[in-house]
């Protein structure tokens, strides 16, 4: 998704994002510099003036002769305020990259507490776990007595995590030939998995934030006309103005919700209609399918547990 937005890729640091097309193409920063930040990106995936709000007094002046201004770390109240103008970008998709942005912060959480973020420095990157640990597989590039090969470990047997795990070393052409087998299984079984893809986006409509988003955008305007009705009067609006700051709050998880559910049914279409589509079994692996379908793949000792991104489960057996 994220990759999608021009000038945008992936950086293989746990740091986010780096742009080198925008700086190849001269493309400046807001600042008018030439060199391109994460931070930079960060400013411009999470801007909520890209879809037509405003959040009011992010920073305030400390010192009206110097014109000094910092940063609001809550001392001074903000106002959210929607729909201010005129957006550049669809609120849905801004709402599915706050999801992404919140998904990618912490990809895989270890038995042990530590937290792995997101990488796209490999197609199997955090996508491999242990069945015996619950750790995330690396890729290591291997030379046993002489025989170079690509293989994928588990973490807790290259790096002390506190964990004991003796889980077995898989070839990466195994790993393709195991997705291969996964992807294969769903069309043979075409009919059965597209019911339960039937069943699982039913469960999702069902789950409509429609009439929540109704009720607090209600309450909001009623709170919003009470606000501008105590301004005017030179009233105490704190508490009102309070009372927004929290509806509105509660309207973003709302929608974030929304837009989670929105994005789990496409993936649901999107694995219905390669299903649908696709006429015979694939033969060869494909990087471009399987980060379109899989979502993780679990090793165990004696078999391999692949989950599809619509929510469908395959065991392969070794």
């Amino acid at each position: 998704m994220l990759e999608g937005i021009k000038g945008i890729r992936t950086s293989n640091s746990s740091s986010g994002y780096s742009s080198p097309l925008l700086e190849a193409d001269g493309i400046k920063n807001g600042a008018g510099r030439d060199k391109w930040h994460t931070s930079n990106i960060n400013q411009i995936l999470r801007n909520e003036k890209y879809i037509g709000d405003a959040l009011i007094q992010k920073t305030y002046t400390v010192d009206f002769l110097t014109k000094e201004r910092v940063k609001n770390n809550g001392l001074v109240l903000q106002y959210y305020v929607e729909n201010s103008h005129e957006a550049i970008i669809p609120r849905e998709i801004f709402m599915l990259v706050q999801e992404e942005l919140i998904r990618r912060r912490i990809v895989h959480t270890s038995p042990n507490g530590k937290k792995r973020t997101y990488s796209s420095k490999h197609c199997f990157s955090q996508m491999i776990i242990c069945g015996t640990c619950g750790e995330v597989f690396r890729r290591v590039h291997w030379n046993n007595r002489g025989k170079k090969s690509i293989v994928w470990r588990c973490v807790s047997r290259l790096e002390n995590t506190g964990l004991f795990c003796d889980a077995r070393t898989v070839q990466e052409s195994s790993l393709e030939q195991v997705l291969i087998k996964a992807i294969n299984e769903t069309l043979s079984e075409k009919d059965s998995f597209l019911s339960i893809l039937e069943n699982n986006i039913a469960t999702v409509i069902s789950q409509d934030n429609n009439q929540a988003l109704a009720d607090i955008d209600k309450r909001l305007g009623k709170l919003q006309a009470e606000l501008l009705k105590l301004a005017s009067t030179k009233s105490d609006y704190e508490d009102v103005a309070d009372e927004i700051y929290t509806f509105s709050e509660q309207k973003q998880k709302v929608q974030v919700d929304s837009a989670s559910k929105d994005e789990i049914k496409k993936r649901i279409a999107d694995m219905s209609a390669f299903l649908n589509k696709q006429p015979t079994s694939i033969t060869e692996y494909d990087e471009a399918l399987v980060r379109r379908l899989i979502e993780k793949v679990t090793i165990h000792e004696d078999k391999f547990t692949v989950e599809f991104k619509s929510g469908l489960i395959v065991d392969i057996e070794e």
